[in-house]
């Protein structure tokens, strides 16, 4: 069953920060579930398929980071934006490592939460090229209608930002592409975040795609600047 692109699930203990998210979430038109503890997330995700769930970190019992885990393996859609501490970077990243879409760092404008919700949607309801269904670039596929990915015959699953990212870079293999290049295209014009979010990213799309992680084959480093896909020639052993 697909996601419900209206709902938004907060998980977060603290009743005030929670309410007050809610009640902004409302007028904003989306159709909020709350609760307070991690391990009643899973039953609300399963029951209500939300599209978004904003997750704090500290939680009692199952912490911010597992949710986060078992939401992204259930649902490999839905967009996860965690909520960490100011001044904890660890939280941030680990948080993006496990899954995590984006993050919001406390304490925050509630509009700019929900103005990231409607940039994160909006990547999911692109129109797609009517010119070409597919992207193939050697052994690696997309299929745009399907939202898949594939290398050679083994689907992988991506979540809508590695899958954004893969696209862009297999449109343009060989072409160097800057951080902030990479947070315009994929995240928008108007993403708040630092250039870790995109460093991060890359890990986790090479931890799924790669066959040595630590010696990339495919999405490569370009240092001091951004990343790359590896060009046809060099792929080939061609320099």
């Amino acid at each position: 069953m697909k996601e419900n692109q209206k709902k938004v699930l907060i998980v977060e203990d603290e009743a005030s920060i929670r309410k007050f998210l809610a009640i902004n979430l409302n007028r904003s038109g989306f159709e909020v579930l709350e609760c307070e503890r991690g391990e009643d997330a899973l039953p609300l995700v399963r029951e209500h398929y939300p599209s978004v769930a904003v997750l704090d970190v500290m939680l009692p019992g199952i912490d911010g980071f597992e949710v986060c885990q078992q939401i992204r393996a259930e649902m490999p859609e839905a967009i996860i934006i965690m909520l960490t501490a100011k001044g904890q970077d660890m939280d941030k990243i680990m948080g993006l490592e496990l899954g995590a879409d984006d993050y919001m760092v406390k304490p925050f404008n509630p509009l700019e939460l929900i103005a990231r919700i409607h940039a994160n949607l909006r990547k999911l309801n692109k129109p797609k090229p009517h010119r070409s269904r597919v992207i193939q670039y050697r052994e690696l596929k997309m299929d745009l209608d399907g939202q898949r990915f594939y290398r050679g015959a083994d689907e992988i699953e991506l979540t809508p930002i590695e899958f954004s990212m893969i696209k862009m870079l297999m449109e343009n293999p060989g072409k160097a592409f800057s951080r902030d290049e990479i947070l315009n295209q994929v995240w928008g014009q108007n993403y708040f975040g630092d250039m870790k979010t995109v460093d991060v990213h890359v890990r986790r799309i090479r931890e799924k795609i790669e066959s040595n992680p630590s010696s990339p084959q495919w999405v490569e480093t370009v240092w001091g600047f951004g990343y790359r896909l590896r060009g046809a020639d060099e792929a080939n052993g061609k320099y």
